[in-house]
């Protein structure tokens, strides 16, 4: 039986792990010495483990001289090649068990609301709680609460579980926006207008279809079409002069405020209410003091913005923004 080219039993040559360890470890420092202090271990054990991956490999790794440790050509391509697989067990070991580093504050947010809104403002509340390290990933669904993966996260719409503690947290509006260029060269004054456009979709809350229908004007038939995704990719097509995106203001603001994107048509009720983002605490979270600190900081950030509107209860929905 074959799993692509490999017979399903067949197993990876692999050296031994405390070998790898030691080599990539003295490719960094230099030194069998400080590779051993790095490792806990004493030189003559880092020498030892080198030795049986020399062994194994059949090749030389390092060029001895006068106590320093020097990479041969093999050693280089294969000390880059184990440092690129160490930094990918890492990274696939936050992903799956984030909580596995202990003292730090994890959060989990969609991808476009990670880019576009929360990472730029992690600098300030870095400032105020310096002793905070926090970890920021990004998640598509609810269903990563159920892995009990991060201690805090911001989720579009309420999770539907009630083994999850949810409170409300910002409104979520949003409106045509385009570049100041093709808002002008398309004379872009009317919703009929957007007849002469490119209209952008993306995943989100909301749909061009259903958004005519709330501001109650006709389905439009645009002059052309453009699907993107996620939200944060739409946005930048936009900013590049692609088309006419439907968006939310909250992601779309630092745009807004540049100057790089223009909201159309002026006046509230061209600006829709599509949802909220809800502040979370998983079933099972920790870091109680770090999780209430950051839901102070991003409270009082929000109400400064003023974004935290009363938001009325709706039923529960699955995450629709990527």
């Amino acid at each position: 039986m074959q799993f692509g080219s490999r017979p399903v039993g067949d197993r990876f040559r692999l050296p031994p792990l405390k070998a790898l360890q030691a080599f990539e470890a003295v490719s960094r420092q230099t030194t069998f010495a400080q590779g051993a202090v790095e490792l806990g271990v004493t030189p003559s054990a880092v020498s030892h483990q080198i030795g049986l991956l020399e062994d194994f490999l059949g090749v030389s790794l390092f060029q001895r001289e006068a106590g320093k440790a020097t990479l041969t050509n093999a050693g280089q391509f294969y000390a880059q090649e184990v440092s690129n697989a160490f930094s990918l067990i890492s990274n696939a070991t936050r992903v799956v068990a984030p909580k596995s580093q202990s003292g730090h504050l994890v959060i989990a947010c969609s991808p476009s609301f990670a880019a576009k809104w929360l990472q730029p403002r992690l600098p300030n509340f870095l400032g105020e709680h310096p002793e905070v390290k926090v970890r920021l990933f990004t998640m598509s669904s609810h269903e990563a609460f159920d892995k009990d993966t991060c201690d805090v996260a911001i989720v579009y719409r309420r999770p539907p579980s009630a083994q999850i503690q949810s409170k409300p947290l910002i409104i979520d509006r949003m409106r045509p926006l385009c570049s100041p260029r093709i808002s002008v060269s398309l004379d872009l004054r009317t919703p009929n207008d957007l007849s002469r456009a490119t209209l952008i979709h993306s995943i989100n809350a909301l749909s061009w279809t259903e958004y005519f229908r709330r501001i109650g004007t006709s389905t439009i038939q645009p002059a052309n079409e453009l699907w993107l995704n996620p939200s944060s990719m739409a946005i930048d097509a936009a900013v590049n002069g692609l088309g006419v995106i439907l968006e939310s203001e909250l992601l779309a603001e630092e745009e807004l405020r540049d100057g790089r994107l223009v909201a159309l048509f002026k006046g509230d009720e061209f600006s829709v209410e599509a949802g909220s983002y809800f502040l979370v605490r998983p079933a099972g979270f920790r870091n109680g003091v770090q999780v209430a600190m950051f839901e102070r900081w991003i409270r009082l950030l929000t109400l400064a913005v003023g974004k935290a509107n009363p938001v009325c209860e709706s039923a529960p929905q699955r995450d629709p923004r990527p």
